[in-house]
């Protein structure tokens, strides 16, 4: 297997690439974006594409349409810190905004809530981009870190908002106002009042520009048994698939402490020498000191983080060259003291996906958990009238609502004797139901990406595909399964489908690449299926009409195999690439697709 693996880190400044000097001459992320947004033309240029990033918005082109003319449009994302809470004055406006702003070719209007706990904001043309960001301003929603080489919106478990024990929410509110951009060029550009604007009363000091790509961060949590009172870890943000996590420690019956994980990431590049990885532990460190180690580690990333060759300049690729000792070296001069070596036993819990009745610890009140397929929010649905049913509920009730790291939602605040009226509420606007039949396990724990028709990025389906596909493996029987299947539509794996039992990566228009060896936990790093010797990967373009064949064989060898109380990835561990080979090699249905396997000569690993 022909492995190259060398990042410019330190880049010198003859070494730039374009989009680094773009940023350089960008005048602090200004560059001429008022005028751009404000000119008649539907597009806007490179140059301030790349900057409009940093501010939540995206430039796409309607993907269905082919040739020129472009039909030009612009995704906006709004960061949520920890997801939410989102007020009822606050849903109206983006309910309302989604409505003036939203609609798709066929008169539909959505909002689409996302893996990162952002809410987005499609098919919105040039038009509407200055006034939705201004009204979201002043309703105390901001765009700004939405996207762009900086830190994204900071995650935290949902459900912890009413923790009696560890409110992981409030602390990826803290963090994510310590790493937000500088306001100003955000006020100018869009004709923000500052008035509006929250300030921070410390900051990290980006450079001029900025980080050398995007940096994710999150913060997972512990609830307590109400029955036992032990402590339960939660992994609901999926916390090593993170540049940056951090996971709370218990010590004398309360979180004092905290320990960080550095270099996870899910992205890579076709063509390229890279890879999707776990977070390694940095250190364990006490809470009053974890705001420093957090700017330690972006502080040292920014320095030393490859800017000539983008698909290295992630966090991961310093930890892969470099080594966990050297970066933890690195950050304790940053600092100014040591760090300490962390606990590689550490249990940060599986991933909770938060579904149902949840009673909140700190006041009594009632949570309830909304399945909401690939996260789309529309009354043009099969899955319900989802738009209307949460602008009532949101209308009628006392409640609050939050974002969840699995495209879902929570409902909080609820009043116990509201709980059979909420119910009754939802189930009139056929929530709970798609085309007339209950979730099944295996869609509550499924999802996919946006795709293609918004994603000016993706290669394939992922959104649209993904209830089709499960349509299908339900009729075969395999609804009950308690495993998860994970539907990007290119590398860069945003829904995180690596990490499930099941991940599909588009690596074409309708094709798909298997990604094994995860499961439900999101404890594993899920790969390509590659032979032990490294050198043959299979199922790495497989046509959309057999993606449905090989799960379906996948499913029937597990079950057939499968050894007391082991879920599908654990049976994929212990049975091999090889073993699994062989398998779909003599299965009749899958033999051809195992003819002609792919060259594995840009994998690292």
């Amino acid at each position: 297997m022909k492995k190259i693996f060398a990042p410019n880190f330190n880049t010198p400044p003859q070494d730039l690439c374009k989009e680094e000097l773009n940023k350089l001459a960008s005048n602090g992320l200004c560059g001429n974006l008022k005028q751009e947004f404000r000119s008649d033309t539907p597009d806007i240029a490179w140059e301030a594409e790349q900057l409009a990033k940093s501010h939540g918005i995206y430039l796409e082109f309607n993907r269905a349409i082919t040739g020129d003319p472009k039909e030009w449009m612009y995704m906006i994302r709004i960061s949520i810190p920890g997801g939410g809470p989102i007020s009822r004055a606050q849903w109206q406006l983006l309910d309302e905004l989604s409505e003036q702003y939203t609609a798709n070719p066929q008169g539909d209007t959505s909002l689409r809530l996302t893996t990162r706990q952002n809410i987005q904001l499609h098919w919105v043309k040039k038009p509407g981009v200055i006034p939705i960001i201004k009204a979201l301003a002043e309703k105390n929603l901001y765009t700004l870190n939405g996207c762009g080489d900086n830190t994204r919106n900071v995650m935290g478990c949902p459900l912890s908002q009413s923790s009696d024990i560890f409110n992981a929410r409030a602390w990826a509110q803290r963090a994510a106002d310590y790493f937000r951009l500088p306001l100003e060029p955000f006020v100018e550009i869009f004709a923000i009042d500052p008035h509006y604007l929250r300030k921070s009363d410390e900051s990290f000091a980006y450079g001029p520009n900025l980080l050398n790509r995007k940096f994710k961060i999150a913060f997972s949590t512990i609830h307590r048994d109400p029955a036992t009172g032990r402590y339960i870890p939660d992994n609901c943000v999926e916390l090593l698939t993170n540049d940056l996590a951090i996971a709370p420690v218990i010590i004398n019956g309360e979180v004092s402490a905290f320990q960080v994980y550095v270099g996870g990431g899910q992205g890579e590049r076709n063509g390229k020498p890279t890879t999707a990885t776990m977070a390694k532990p940095l250190t364990i460190v006490p809470k009053q000191q974890l705001m420093k180690v957090l700017d330690g580690v972006v502080s040292v990333h920014q320095r030393y983080g490859d800017r000539q060759n983008r698909f290295w300049a992630r966090l991961k690729y310093v930890i892969l060259k470099e080594g966990i000792d050297w970066f933890r070296a690195q950050v304790s001069d940053h600092v100014g003291f040591k760090l300490p070596l962390p606990d590689p036993a550490l249990d940060c819990g599986n991933r909770e996906l938060h579904f149902g009745w949840h009673k909140q610890p700190s006041n009594g009140l009632l949570a309830y958990g909304l399945f909401l397929e690939n996260g789309r929010i529309t009354d043009a649905s099969p899955n319900g009238k989802l738009k209307s049913m949460l602008r009532e509920v949101m209308n009628k009730y006392p409640i609050e609502f939050m974002i969840t790291p699995n495209q879902d939602a929570i409902l909080t605040n609820i009043p116990t004797d509201l709980k059979e009226a909420l119910e009754a509420d939802l189930k009139g606007y056929g929530y709970g139901l798609r085309n007339g039949k209950t979730y099944s396990n295996l869609r509550l724990h499924s999802g996919a990406c946006v795709g293609r028709d918004t994603c000016r990025l993706t290669y394939t389906d992922s959104e649209q595909f993904e209830p089709l596909l499960m349509d299908e493996l339900e009729k075969r029987g395999w609804g009950d399964l308690k495993e998860s299947i994970g539907i990007t539509g290119c590398e860069r794996q945003c829904f995180r489908p690596a990490t499930k039992t099941i991940g599909l990566v588009g690596s074409g228009v309708d094709r798909y690449q298997f990604k094994l060896f995860g499961d439900q936990s999101a404890h594993y790093q899920g790969k390509p299926l590659i032979s032990s010797n490294g050198e043959k990967m299979y199922l790495r373009s497989v046509p959309r009409e057999q993606v449905p064949i090989v799960i379906d064989a996948l499913f029937k060898f597990y079950q057939q195999n499968r050894q007391t109380n082991e879920g599908l990835g654990m049976f994929h561990r212990r049975i091999g690439a090889d073993g699994i080979i062989q398998y779909l090699q003599e299965n009749k249905a899958t033999t051809v697709l195992m003819e002609k396997p792919s060259p594995t000569d840009c994998v690292l690993e």
